[in-house]
């Protein structure tokens, strides 16, 4: 007997029982309850946010704004409904906090945010009103739940009863255009609800992402995403799945398949920062940049504290030529994370490629009061030191460079071209020999072959 069978059963004994008035009542947060009534300072709550939203989007709908506050109203009484049903098992998704509202998701799962729900209210008779759900709702969420209002929705009303009307899987609903259309005899009994969310979260999917998570983790990346997609198979609506997946792509160097992924994951959980940072970082190394910047500026609508991306951000707009929206993203990063050693030394090339080489030289001494170790630092802050005319600060700096990174090419020639403008023409000799050694073995002809003609001036 398939699972739905009992269910539907339930539903008829529910529907038998709310024609008579019969239903069960239960005001305590958690437990189940097919009435729920919503009246006093909890009403007005949900009137002044309601309003709130209505003024804020007026000047975006072309409906009088008291038809925005009333449509605005209906979503938050069915949303306040799951919210009491539910309690911590789900995290609402705050629009008010998004840019171009909740993404067709109106709560997702606290143990799993790629599992998503959707709500519907809507006021009218039992037997008679009908749900919509769109296309895109059913790829986005796993679960459709249905709210009946039992007074029609005012500026004025003083009390409303709620009934939660049943719930269906959005993977059995069937849209045959645009839009679905479902009745109350079409879905299951709402007392399994939470019983199904919780069915949800313990799959057959979810052995494959630990499976795949041990492969991750030691680095067999083809292994993981075997697993990883069979878990996709599974359950095709799994964000977290395609998260995971378009990381171990990524780490293989296939970019491109990585950035669908993740494009995927996406679709079906808009709300998850890491996934847009993740697709940035495979943009810019595409080239991409402004398809970077707009998934960093995702990345941080949904998490303003979100330093990591503020800080790349930085770095494709300065590769796009934009030094002081670059500067402004690395403050915003160190404003964020003090101890963000890498957003000093990235804001101090961008202050010197600006012609502030003091400003360049205070951010790289902070960066290596955070991290002493930081040879790229030194070798900036040189750079600088050089070009304000303190060659001993630049020869100093260079050289704590190659300590740090005995291999470091550039910081032996540029300390041979200090030696030299200084008159120490063997000591630039020494450091010239060094560093076209090293990009000898490197491959780098060009600057092998322009640290030699260095060697044969100052030999004269």
């Amino acid at each position: 007997m398939d699972w739905t069978t009992i269910l539907k059963a339930q539903q008829t004994d529910f529907i038998q029982r709310l024609k008579s008035g019969d239903l069960l009542h239960c005001e305590k947060e958690g437990q189940h309850s097919e009435l729920t009534v919503i009246s006093g300072e909890r009403l007005q709550q949900l009137r002044d946010f309601c309003w709130d939203m209505a003024e804020k989007y007026r000047r975006t709908s072309s409906n009088p704004i008291r038809d925005v506050f009333i449509n605005n109203m209906k979503g938050k009484l069915g949303e306040e409904v799951v919210k009491s049903r539910l309690g911590d098992f789900v995290t609402e998704v705050d629009y008010e906090k998004r840019i171009g509202g909740d993404g067709k998701i109106d709560f997702t799962l606290t143990s799993d945010s790629s599992i998503g729900i959707q709500v519907k209210a809507r006021y009218g008779n039992f037997d008679k009103v009908q749900w919509s759900i769109s296309r895109e709702e059913i790829e986005k969420n796993a679960v459709l739940v249905c709210i009946l209002i039992q007074e029609e929705v005012s500026e004025a009303q003083s009390e409303y009863n709620l009934i939660l009307a049943g719930f269906l899987p959005t993977n059995i609903i069937k849209s045959a255009g645009v839009k679905a259309f479902v009745g109350i005899d079409e879905l299951l009994y709402p007392g399994a609800l939470r019983g199904y969310l919780e069915s949800l979260t313990s799959s057959d999917a979810d052995k494959y992402i630990s499976l795949g998570t041990e492969c991750f983790n030691k680095k067999d990346y083809k292994g993981a995403i075997d697993d990883f997609t069979q878990a996709i198979n599974i359950n095709p609506n799994y964000a977290k799945a395609y998260f995971n997946r378009g990381l171990a792509r990524y780490h293989l160097g296939d970019k491109q398949s990585a950035i669908d992924d993740w494009t995927q994951a996406i679709r079906i959980n808009p709300n998850y920062a890491d996934t847009y940072y993740s697709r940035g970082l495979a943009h810019s190394e595409l080239g991409d940049n402004q398809s970077a910047i707009d998934d960093y500026t995702q990345a941080i609508n949904i998490n303003p504290n979100y330093d990591l991306a503020y800080c790349n951000r930085g770095i494709a707009r300065s590769e796009l030529g934009d030094k002081q929206g670059a500067i402004d993203d690395y403050s915003q990063a160190i404003n964020i994370n003090p101890n963000y050693d890498l957003a000093y030394c990235n804001r101090g090339i961008a202050r010197s490629k600006l012609g502030d080489k003091q400003g360049a030289i205070n951010d790289y001494t902070q960066a290596i009061n955070i991290n002493p170790n930081d040879a790229d630092a030194y070798f900036h802050r040189g750079y600088n030191h050089y070009h304000l005319g303190d060659n001993q600060s630049a020869i100093d700096d260079f050289t704590q460079a190659i300590k740090i990174n005995p291999n470091d090419a550039d910081a032996y020639f540029n300390r041979g071209v200090i030696h030299s403008e200084l008159g120490d023409k063997q000591g630039a000799i020494i450091n010239y020999r060094k560093a076209a050694d090293i990009y000898k073995k490197e491959g780098n002809e060009t600057q092998y072959q322009n640290a030699i003609k260095q060697i044969f001036k100052d030999e004269g």
